[in-house]
């Protein structure tokens, strides 16, 4: 038996990794700026990390929802401090896709309605309902079609109005920043105004944190760097377990839960949980949202005087630098000569750099260095 070929791979077999570095095969160093699609939180193999995990497992690995597991109400109560959404609920499951579709059930159940919105660039998964509110044909089959999901251009609050008075609509889904659509991100006025649409609308909002969440901006969540937007649900995946599986959503106070609407058999493990807590840990111990938002602030900085680049844009440790030539020929350079992972998105043009939360500056600086080198010479042909 083979493995079903849908991933195109970095030729490049890593075998041991420790904070923003990996080592191939061939005992090769890497420096990963992409953490694993934003995976990568607290740095490969934090010892805070290993050690919950590993003591987890003397104790107990798994068991269902079917019993009391004392772990998640610990998590619960660090998630809420640390995000300060103390007063929502927790809903755990193991994925960003479950996370939004979950989160897309809950606004349908209470709004009663079936409709959504949701945004041109946007990816919020791949299973179905979230399939059909991302704006990728490529992963659209016939079964994820639906009549009642609409797909509107970014920043358009006044087709989002039209369709409100026009359709029965459950919710509005959108990226706290855009990660696969090229790292767009939302302005005030844009997000302010969909707050308010909801609200006016009696409809729910969800910010889907999956990518720029868990304090990757230098706030927990994106969308906390605009005031007055406090959505109804927000999805969470991605740096929640630092490469463990786990995925949630954040609750209102406002819906009320009963036996059986949402389930699951895996989320909220014993061990998920325990990976869960390392990373709010290490996250809240080693100050790293701060370093998030200076070490971006500083990167950007830099990438903007190199000539090649046309334009650099993101938060904290979520940035998008578009080139003037396409980027795949940089970004395979970057790997074979430089050793260091980056990370691609829906534009030809443009990098995408999701790197480990405590990464230091002389990481970084190698970075610019490496690609102000390839940049000064001229695309090939």
């Amino acid at each position: 038996m083979k493995l079903f070929d849908v991933y195109p791979l970095i030729p490049v077999t890593p075998l041991r990794a420790e904070g923003a570095k990996l080592w191939d095969d061939q005992g090769k160093e890497y420096l990963d700026l992409y953490g694993g699609h934003a995976v990568i939180s607290i740095g490969h193999t934090h010892p805070h990390f290993v050690k919950r995990i590993k003591d987890q497992l003397d104790q107990i690995a798994f068991y269902s929802n079917s019993i009391h597991i004392p772990i998640q109400g610990q998590f619960a109560e660090k998630l809420g401090e640390i995000s300060g959404y103390t007063d929502y609920q927790l809903f755990l499951c193991n994925s960003g896709a479950e996370a939004n579709e979950n989160a897309m059930k809950m606004a349908s159940f209470e709004t009663g309605k079936s409709g959504f919105i949701s945004f041109k660039g946007a990816f919020h998964g791949r299973t179905s309902g979230a399939v059909a509110l991302t704006d990728n044909p490529k992963i659209i089959a016939p079964c994820n079609e639906r009549n009642d999901f609409h797909i509107l251009s970014w920043g358009d609050l006044k087709a989002t109005e039209e369709v409100l008075k026009n359709h029965d609509i459950a919710g509005i889904i959108i990226e706290g920043i855009q990660g696969v659509g090229g790292i767009q991100v939302p302005s005030e006025d844009f997000l302010y105004g969909l707050s308010q649409l909801a609200k006016e609308y009696k409809v729910k909002l969800i910010l889907d944190e999956v990518q720029s969440g868990y304090g990757r901006t230098g706030k927990f969540f994106a969308h906390q760097w605009v005031k007055g937007v406090k959505p109804d649900l927000i999805s969470m995946a991605k740096g929640m377990g630092n490469g463990f599986p786990i995925g949630g959503i954040l609750i209102s106070p406002d819906f009320k839960a009963s036996y059986g609407i949402l389930g699951t058999t895996f989320g909220g493990n014993h061990l998920a949980c325990a990976a869960g807590m390392a990373v709010l840990e290490v996250i809240e111990a080693e100050n790293l949202m701060q370093n998030a938002e200076e070490m971006g602030e500083k990167l950007m900085d830099e990438l903007k005087g190199i000539s090649g680049i046309i334009d650099v844009r993101g938060k904290g440790l979520m940035i998008g630098i578009d080139l003037d030539r396409d980027a795949g020929p940089v970004r395979n350079e970057l790997v074979k000569k430089y050793h260091i992972f980056t990370g691609s998105a829906a534009g030809k043009q443009t990098i995408r750099l999701l790197p480990p939360l405590n990464i230091d500056w002389n990481q970084l600086n190698s970075f610019v260095v490496s690609v102000k080198e390839i940049l000064s010479q001229p695309p090939a042909a």
